[in-house]
């Protein structure tokens, strides 16, 4: 049999298989029952031994048919959601099936309409498969667990195919990002490590302000972010990536929130997990959403430095940390929507739903009908939650959680699958609310740059030529325009073609 990659082992499962899988499959060669000697074109070879990858196990069923396990969450058997897979040695035109058929959870998208993901090395734009290959069912050969099946067909012989449970963003895609964030030596920008992971991976904190608002005395209004507490949810790096790359811009929404606001963000806080290809515990299998009371500095270090730093920025009479948002992404609902918490002060509790309020006017896959108030037992250890009983009345305290899959726009009832740019535009417009709920919109005509002035003669002369005014610097379009460069959300100007005709 194949080499397996060498993570940590599991004990005990409720796989519905009696054979543990204690790691990711490593360059796992099929071959056919009783066959002997080097392995041909179409004999396929699975590989999860990347960076967030996961595949623990595959099983042929039948020529065209494989069985695939999904490796558990590293020392907790219990979660498995996240695949993250390459298949390569494929024959043009060979047809295959394969059954995920190991979920930890019943209930899923995939029952409406959701498909894996897919990219090969000849075309590496993520595209979802069309959903009438997709299959998901009781399945009585695996002791009734839910199975997902889907149909595929190799069209290239030299491409390698990936497949994922969503949109890959790993720890490193992250590091690249800060990286060139950081080289842009921008004056409100700031990026410090607040501790590091089990593993020894940075905990960076960002903070986006002016720099008047970091000088000594000075009072500051404080948004904190956070993300990925769960590292398979991945859509939520991507929905902190907008947020982030609309703050920085010079778009004036962002100048003036810049200059009224701090927003400290920490994006990934479980990067040991998002590595190892986890979907939601930590290396050493803690759910760590769950650990907010008492986190421990050795077992927990990350969200031992972001709740260290939050209560420091809560006993500084010189800060007002105004809002808690923690982004997750959600594998059975469909759009954004949040979770807040519930009060006896009526009047608090309804000035806490002013900010879903006004997100759902800005983003037309932000649903407030979703949108609910809690105070289960279930979620006591959740930053939402224990921030939310920590802080003051003054403080707001949220989950914002996006679909996997979809979202709907209100009076229609087609589904719009997310695309990475929609993520990122969900985060763009999360951070213009900000601009709604302290009611800054007249400061941004004063941020706006003025047009600049040509000299009369220059003028004269293009009018005679018949051509416009041309001007050195282009102009920023106010709210008309949410791209962080002020050019209005266009797609890539990469030409990929139809999802439904590429594979």
């Amino acid at each position: 049999m194949a080499e397996r990659s060498q993570t940590a082992p599991e004990a005990g499962s409720d796989m519905g298989n009696d054979d543990a899988i204690g790691g990711n499959v490593s360059k796992y060669v099929v071959l056919p029952t009783g066959y002997c000697g080097q392995p041909k074109k179409g004999h396929l070879i699975f590989d999860a031994c990347f960076e967030s990858g996961n595949l623990g196990r595959v099983d042929q069923v039948s020529e065209f048919e494989y069985d695939l396990f999904i490796r558990p969450d590293t020392c907790n058997p219990r979660f498995r959601v996240w695949f993250n897979f390459t298949v390569e040695n494929v024959k043009e035109s060979q047809r295959v099936i394969f059954n995920i058929v190991n979920f930890s959870k019943t209930k899923s998208l995939y029952r409406d309409g959701m498909a894996p993901m897919v990219k090969s090395t000849s075309r590496p734009k993520w595209q979802r498969l069309p959903p009438k290959n997709v299959y998901y069912y009781r399945c009585p050969d695996h002791r009734k667990n839910y199975v997902m099946s889907f149909a595929f067909c190799f069209d290239r012989e030299e491409d390698i195919y990936q497949f994922a449970y969503c949109y890959p963003y790993t720890y490193t895609r992250f590091q690249h990002y800060l990286d060139s964030l950081q080289k842009r030596n921008m004056d409100y920008f700031f990026r410090e490590q607040l501790g590091q992971s089990v593993q020894q991976r940075q905990l960076d904190l960002l903070t986006i302000t002016s720099p008047d608002n970091l000088r000594e005395g000075a009072e500051q209004k404080v948004v904190f972010i956070t993300g990925r507490v769960h590292p398979g949810e991945t859509p939520s790096s991507f929905v902190c990536q907008g947020i982030i790359d609309f703050l920085i811009s010079q778009h004036p929404i962002a100048r003036v929130l810049r200059e009224h606001l701090v927003f400290k963000i920490a994006p990934m806080l479980n990067p040991d997990g998002v590595y190892l290809g986890n979907y939601r515990c930590s290396l050493m299998g803690f759910d760590l959403n769950r650990h907010w009371l008492d986190p421990s500095p050795w077992a927990h270090p990350t969200l031992h430095g972001v709740k260290q730093l939050i209560i420091q920025m809560y006993n500084d009479p010189k800060t007002s940390l105004e809002f808690y948002i923690d982004i997750h992404a959600h594998s059975t609902m469909m759009n954004g929507f949040m979770y807040g918490n519930i009060f006896e002060d009526e009047e608090r509790f309804q000035r806490q739903a002013v900010f879903p309020k006004l997100l759902c006017q800005n983003a037309e896959d932000f649903s407030y009908s979703s949108t609910s108030f809690n105070r289960d037992a279930v979620k006591a250890g959740t930053g939402r939650r224990f921030l939310g009983g920590l802080l003051d009345h003054t403080s707001y305290c949220y989950t914002l959680e996006v679909s996997f899959y979809s979202y709907i726009i209100g009076g229609t009832t087609a589904a719009v699958p997310y695309t990475e740019e929609a993520y990122m535009k969900l985060g763009r417009n999360v951070a213009r609310t900000f601009l709604d709920y302290y009611r800054l919109n007249p400061m941004v005509e004063k941020v706006a740059i003025p047009m600049p002035r040509l000299r009369e003669k220059e003028l004269t002369s293009r009018r005679r030529k018949g051509k416009p005014p041309s001007y050195k610097h282009s102009l920023l379009r106010g709210p008309a325009s949410n791209h962080p460069n002020g050019k209005g959300d266009k797609k890539s100007s990469v030409n990929h073609k139809d999802p439904s005709n590429s594979f």
